[in-house]
């Protein structure tokens, strides 16, 4: 009798800490999904599957929002025995998929908490190595209870945390992220904080080359020493990275750098006296008419006020200092994709800049041009 009371609490314990843990990973990738697709198309490569790349941010939403509902349902006890049945199966699946990342498909990063935690693939496996055996005690426990058979309140809270998780990931896809994880946080002034990192000393390290074969896909790691990479035929660059003592997450606020054919802008940029309005524009091609008339009459507006109007992107300017949104032409200049990523979790969008500090960011169809170049932030 003892021992089942025992495990009646050892389960509740396992329960509720699968159920805290699946609503933090969750959430914290729900609200980027735009990092979440990264992630998720960064996997996709990995493995080969490339076909699914256009479907990354549906992934995104969808998985993220899984895991938030999920964990909800395991913490409110909703249809516990149908639940702990998925639970179970995800922690299968991400431990093999994390030892698989810390081994033969070695990432930098897994990306189970987003941007606001930072494990390492061994990091992350051993949490999941402490969590598969709580997901297995919660489906022993309630394995005798019915699959299906939702009484009235469990259909209305299924429905609730369906409906609050894919709508939060689709709220955040359509803006920005309710909560800024990034380095470029709003009230960051980029250039001190560049001129912080660079005083900082370097860390000595091992320069890693990874490398994937050409023939059967797989990653490899060199060493410098190691000439074997240097066969083209066999070996296609993948990436390249510095293991130190101690793993060290450094913010990519010091590779901010912007230039066109003039040459490097980034001192002036972060430098420029009042407001300047950073329109960041991910592809000339495939921006609508709606966000280039919001962004026309920002630039218009910024321009009767006294205040300088630029436009960042990935795009080729193929020698081009200036580029035409709409009626108006304001300078414009190359940013590395990654680091406009990281700036804005947006295809399209402003930031805000006044001397050098960031004090806003707004997505596209959130850009109200008078309200913006009117109010003090």
């Amino acid at each position: 009798m003892r021992t089942k009371r025992l495990f009646k609490w050892l389960t509740h314990l396992c329960r509720v800490l699968m159920g805290a843990t699946f609503i933090l990973s969750g959430f914290t990738k729900t609200i980027d999904p735009w990092g979440t697709a990264l992630k998720v198309s960064e996997y996709l490569t990995i493995y080969g599957w490339d076909a699914l790349q256009p479907a990354s941010m549906a992934f995104s939403i969808w998985l993220c929002g899984a895991e938030l509902m999920m964990g909800c349902m395991l913490l409110f006890k909703v249809r516990i025995r149908m639940v702990s049945i998925f639970a179970l199966a995800s922690m299968i699946l991400f431990t093999v998929i994390t030892l698989l990342s810390a081994t033969v498909l070695p990432v930098e990063d897994c990306g189970c908490f987003g941007e606001a935690v930072k494990l390492t693939p061994w990091q992350t496996f051993f949490k999941n190595l402490i969590l598969l055996p709580m997901a297995f005690i919660v489906w022993w426990r309630y394995r005798p209870d019915r699959i299906f058979g939702f009484s009235r309140l469990e259909l209305f809270l299924t429905a609730c945390f369906f409906a609050g998780s894919m709508g939060l990931g689709c709220y955040c896809y359509r803006h920005l992220p309710l909560i800024d994880f990034l380095p470029y946080k709003v009230g960051l002034n980029i250039r001190e904080e560049m001129l912080r990192q660079a005083e900082q000393p370097e860390e000595e390290g091992r320069t890693i080359l990874v490398y994937r074969n050409r023939r059967n896909g797989r990653l490899r790691e060199f060493s410098l020493e190691d000439t074997e990479w240097q066969n083209d035929r066999k070996w296609e660059w993948v990436d390249t990275r510095t293991e130190h003592a101690q793993t060290v997450v450094r913010p990519m606020i010091a590779e901010f750098s912007a230039a066109n054919a003039d040459g490097d802008a980034t001192e002036r940029l972060l430098t420029t006296p009042g407001r300047l309005y950073l329109l960041c524009v991910t592809d000339f091609s495939r921006l609508r008419g709606s966000c280039e008339r919001r962004m026309e009459r920002l630039a218009a507006a910024a321009r009767a006020a006294g205040a300088e109007t630029a436009c960042l992107t990935p795009d080729p300017l193929y020698g081009a200092t200036e580029c035409r949104i709409g009626t108006e032409t304001i300078p414009c200049y190359n940013i590395d994709a990654s680091t406009m990523k990281t700036l804005l979790r947006a295809r399209n969008g402003l930031v805000l800049l006044e001397e050098g500090t960031i004090r806003l960011k707004r997505n596209c169809r959130d850009i109200c041009p008078e309200k913006i170049v009117e109010a003090r932030p």
